[in-house]
C-alpha cells in the first residue's frame, strides 16, 4: 500500500512539470503518427501519377531550397559554399571591383569589331584583345594574391583551405547580381573572417 502511494506522488510531480514546460499538445498515439506519416506520402498507385507526384515534389524542393539560398539561409547552400572559409572567400571578392566580371561583354565588343573589314579597325582589335587579356590576367592574379594572403593569416589549416582560390576565382569573373548565394556584403567594404574558436 505505502509503496503505490509513494510511487504515485512523484508520477504527479512530472506530470504537472510536464504541464509547465510541455511542447503544449498530448502526444500522438502510434496509430494516429503511422496515419499521419502515410498521408504525407500517400503515393499514388498509377506509376504515371506516381511519377508525377514525385516531380512536384521535387520541384517543391528545388524552390524552397532556391528561396533560402537567395534569402542567404547558411543551412541550404550547398556542400561546395558552406564552411568559413568558403563565406570570407565570397565576401572578399565581392568586396572588390575586377574587370573578369564584365570580360565577356567586352570580349563580345571586340569580337563584333573584330568582323569590321578595316586594316586599322583589326589592328586595334588585336591589339586591344591581348592589352585585356593581359590586364584580366594580372588583376586576378593579384586579387587572387591578397585573397590567398587573407586566407592564410585567418585559417592556417591547410585543408581547410583547399579549393578556396578556385572557388573565389570562379566567382570573380561572374557578375556581381548573377552570383549565387547572392552579395552580402557592398563593393570597397573591410571584410573580416569570422573563425570558430
Amino acid at each position: 500500500m505505502f509503496g503505490r502511494k509513494a510511487q504515485a506522488q512523484p508520477e504527479e510531480a512530472t506530470s504537472e512539470a510536464d504541464k509547465a514546460g510541455g511542447k503544449g499538445r498530448p502526444t500522438p498515439t502510434r496509430k494516429e503518427a503511422e496515419a499521419a506519416r502515410k498521408q504525407a506520402l500517400r503515393i499514388p498507385k498509377d506509376p504515371k501519377e506516381a511519377r508525377k507526384a514525385a516531380r512536384d515534389r521535387d520541384r517543391q524542393a528545388r524552390v524552397e531550397q532556391r528561396a533560402a539560398l537567395m534569402a542567404g539561409d547558411e543551412r541550404a547552400l550547398p556542400a561546395r559554399d558552406q564552411g568559413p572559409v568558403r563565406k570570407f572567400t565570397r565576401d572578399f571578392i565581392d568586396s572588390r571591383f575586377t574587370i573578369a566580371e564584365y570580360f565577356i561583354f567586352i570580349a563580345l565588343g571586340v569580337l563584333v569589331l573584330g568582323f569590321i573589314p578595316n586594316p586599322a579597325i583589326q589592328a586595334f582589335v588585336q591589339i586591344g584583345w591581348l592589352s585585356l587579356v593581359v590586364v584580366v590576367a594580372l588583376d586576378e592574379a593579384f586579387l587572387l594574391f591578397r585573397l590567398s594572403s587573407r586566407l592564410r593569416k585567418a585559417f592556417p589549416d591547410k585543408n581547410a583551405r583547399r579549393g578556396a582560390l578556385l572557388y573565389g576565382a570562379l566567382r570573380s569573373v561572374q557578375l556581381r547580381r548573377f552570383r549565387l548565394p547572392p552579395p552580402r556584403v557592398k563593393r570597397g567594404e573591410a571584410v573580416e573572417p569570422v573563425v570558430k574558436r
